[in-house]
């Protein structure tokens, strides 16, 4: 591992990945490489997860295509240096902002989306220059093997490589010195990666979850229950069965609601997935038998049993959970303080759809908000009055494909964000430049000090104009 991170290092130092040549190079490389193996990311993915073809489109060959498409585009305009202002104090000067790359980063990415969140980041990484060691998950091995083995044919060796393994070779990475790093898992391996970054000050983009609500405004919405109840469904189910950091979590509805938004969820649920959904091929199963397990545990939960409404079957030899409805369990129950990370729906009722701020606001900062409402008012207090990664009125997930929105969390849903353009600034230093001229000098910078000094450096600071008087007239001590 070592000589591989000296060989990278040697890489960055110089200068091979500095060019907008060689970064435009592997950006095409990158899409040549989903185009060619489309069909063997196709069979990876299904073995690992046992995704559809048209979910993984949607959700991994799409987004890859489409971040790598729009950074080509707009490259030219972001590596370029941004003029800034400089005061006149200082004329005549100039100053810049230039971006440049970090360095050597590494990119730990998740099984759930085991291709575009490994390839989304190293976007980034490659578009801004750096070199980088991807780490793909264990827990998806086909689309892991897949990246190991056939990104090097398609990518410069020399300053990009897959590392496989598990924990023990995750450990091995955080043990060696990075220029950042950038984590998309859970908040538990969250807190080992920053513990370990710590110890060398490298910086870190988390890209965590948490348990992201969904609030259903019956009154402002119910003429569009149809198309919200789809969404709804959609934005629970659709991705990866439920085991997706930016799903709904639970749902906030008022009590004399619940019952209707019930019915059209599960008239939605068996239009998407049949009457036995088990037999449906259009719902991914879970990840591993001891994921099955851990939700198994939830739903088992005596005081959370008995609130099932809807779906609860379960397959522990197929990894396959039934799209499940909750009503009511209890607040202090593990599937209501736990990220359920799976094909399973709290709805919680509250006398008022306002109380729906305050219950948000009792519980750590989530990834994103949902809000199916046409009230402006209630919108404002969302806004204003909640914290998170994301708001998204009407709808859920599509903040996700949006490049022009930043993605990220806050707090314990991780921080710092990707997505288009913010994907190159992630892994990009700010660096500031300002160049200065020798035809003009103040001497009231320099000792020693009097009053005059002190006034004249007040007056600076003050007026802009002045400034510029000052400078032409060239006032000395």
């Amino acid at each position: 591992m070592d000589t591989h991170l000296e060989e990278l290092r040697q890489s960055f130092r110089n200068g091979r990945t500095r060019s907008l040549e060689w970064r435009k190079k592997q950006l095409i490389s990158l899409i040549q490489f989903i185009q060619d193996k489309e069909n063997a990311i196709f069979e990876a993915l299904f073995q690992d997860l046992g995704k559809h073809p048209v979910e993984i489109y949607r959700d991994e060959v799409g987004i890859v295509l489409k971040s790598a498409n729009n950074a080509l585009s707009c490259l030219h305009k972001w590596i370029a240096p941004k003029k800034k202002y400089v005061p006149l104090l200082f004329f005549p000067a100039k100053g810049e902002v230039l971006p440049e790359p970090y360095g050597l980063v590494l990119i730990i990415s998740s099984w759930n989306f085991p291709l575009s969140l490994a390839l989304d980041p190293l976007i980034g990484a490659i578009s801004a220059g750096n070199t980088a060691v991807l780490k793909p998950s264990e827990y998806a091995p086909a689309c892991s093997s897949l990246l190991a083995a056939t990104l090097p044919l398609y990518l410069d060796d020399k300053a990009i490589k897959v590392v496989e393994g598990g924990a023990d070779i995750s450990e091995q990475l955080l043990q060696q010195k990075w220029d950042k790093i950038f984590f998309t898992g859970s908040p538990s391996v969250a807190k080992i990666v920053m513990s370990e970054a710590a110890k060398h000050l490298t910086p870190v983009t988390l890209e965590l979850g948490g348990k992201c609500p969904a609030i259903f405004d019956y009154s402002s919405v119910h003429s569009s229950m149809k198309v919200a109840a789809k969404r709804i469904v959609g934005g629970k189910w659709g991705p990866c069965s439920g085991q997706a950091c930016i799903g709904i979590d639970y749902l906030l509805v008022e009590d004399k609601f619940a019952s209707e938004l019930i019915e059209s969820l599960k008239r939605v649920l068996k239009k998407f997935y049949g009457e036995n959904s088990r037999n449906s091929t259009s719902i991914a199963r879970i990840v591993n038998e001891k994921h099955v397990e851990r939700i198994s545990n939830m739903l088992h939960d005596p005081k959370v049993a008995g609130c099932i409404v809807h779906g609860g079957l379960i397959d522990k030899q197929k990894l396959f959970i039934e799209p499940t409805i909750l009503l009511n369990p209890p607040i202090d129950a593990d599937i209501m303080t736990e990220e359920i990370f799976g094909p399973v729906l709290p709805i919680i009722t509250l006398d008022n759809i306002e109380e729906s701020i305050e219950f948000i606001n009792a519980r750590p900062k989530p990834l994103a908000i949902y809000a199916f409402t046409e009230d402006e008012t209630l919108k404002k207090r969302i806004i204003s009055e909640t914290s998170s990664g994301s708001v998204t009125f009407n709808d859920t997930m599509v903040q996700f494909v949006c490049d022009s929105l930043p993605f990220g969390g806050v707090g314990q849903s991780g921080f710092g964000s990707y997505h288009g353009k913010y994907s190159f600034d992630a892994f990009s230093h700010d660096k500031a430049v300002l160049q200065r001229s020798f035809l003009i000098e103040l001497e009231p910078r320099y000792p020693p000090w009097n009053d005059f000094k002190l006034k004249f450096i007040r007056l600076a600071y003050r007026f802009d104009y002045f400034r510029l008087v000052l400078l032409l007239l060239g006032l000395k001590k």
